[in-house]
């Protein structure tokens, strides 16, 4: 009995790719290798677009796990607010070779996952409240008055006229703003929605380490009124919350591609850039990610 507790109670091990193991950081994972299905022998590029939660906690040997990934740039979606409540007086995470980039979806707004739900309150009910929420997001990144243009200026990163070097974007668990931005990218370059909300639910798998203390915050914090069902939901990252995204996204603005042009303000030409530089042939021999192949342990 006692090995079946702890059998039990072992971690899900993540797999490898798309995820790497970097102590103190959670939710690192490579956004590419994913292949295109209506484009044969074609893939996303990977070692270019890194996703993950703050690295606030990361350690040194975290940091030259990230060093040998040949990150460049950090694009930091968290607010103001956000920063000052993770840092404790502390500057933000970063290391020798790469840039912190201040890229704030609302700049002075709490949407980390307590502060959503407060915001929205069937944000944690299920998929209708995720799209409400990233609506917001999509929303927000698009002012045409944001100071930062946060999503703008990352898509730009990806549309360097050379190979764009390796980036890494991030936001307080590295699930809805990072998702949302993640997807968009995944998007312009022609994966299929079934892929991209797939990408979207391997949160549930990152943030394993770290979930038990995000439920007791938003239980303790009040939004939810100590309901732990319900705090469980809004921590989860449900493919069906990205799959419902994207039809909101494309019933709103026509398609990804004239949100990110008609409100994001990102060139024709930049978009075509990012597909030329994202969008590769597979090697002979070389296999394209096998996503369904851990799709099943990541909806444990």
């Amino acid at each position: 009995m006692v090995a079946n507790l702890d059998q039990a109670a072992a971690p899900t091990p993540l797999p490898s790719p798309p995820f790497i193991h970097a102590p103190g950081l959670v939710n690192l994972r490579d956004a590419g290798g994913y292949a295109i299905t209506s484009q044969p022998g074609k893939a996303v590029r990977r070692g270019v677009l890194f996703r993950s939660a703050d690295p606030t906690r990361l350690e040194d040997d975290g940091v030259a796990i990230l060093q040998g990934l040949g990150i460049t740039h950090i694009y930091d979606l968290r607010s103001t607010v956000e920063l000052a409540k993770a840092s404790s007086g502390r500057p933000p995470r970063a290391w020798d070779g790469a840039v912190r980039v201040f890229s704030p979806v609302f700049l002075d707004e709490d949407y980390s996952p307590q502060a959503l739900a407060q915001r929205f309150g069937d944000y944690s009910d299920g998929p209708g409240g995720f799209v409400r929420a990233y609506d917001t997001i999509l929303r927000a990144a698009a002012e045409p008055s944001h100071p930062y243009a946060p999503f703008r200026t990352i898509l730009e990163h990806l549309a360097s006229p050379a190979a764009p070097s390796p980036l890494l974007v991030h936001c307080t668990a590295g699930k809805d703003r990072t998702g949302i931005l993640v997807a968009l990218v995944l998007a312009l370059c022609h994966l299929d929605d079934e892929t991209i909300a797939h990408e979207y639910s391997l949160t549930d798998l990152g943030l394993a380490p770290r979930k038990e203390e995000i439920v007791q915050h938003l239980i303790q914090g009040g939004a939810l009124f100590g309901d732990r069902a319900r705090a469980e939901r809004m921590v989860s990252a449900e493919k069906e919350n990205m799959l419902r995204t994207l039809d909101m996204l494309r019933e709103r603005y026509g398609s990804v591609e004239q949100y990110v042009v008609g409100q994001l303000g990102v060139s024709q030409a930049n978009v075509e850039q990012i597909r030329n530089n994202l969008i590769v042939d597979l090697a002979e021999g070389e296999k394209a990610l096998d996503w369904r192949g851990h799709a099943i342990p990541a909806q444990l």
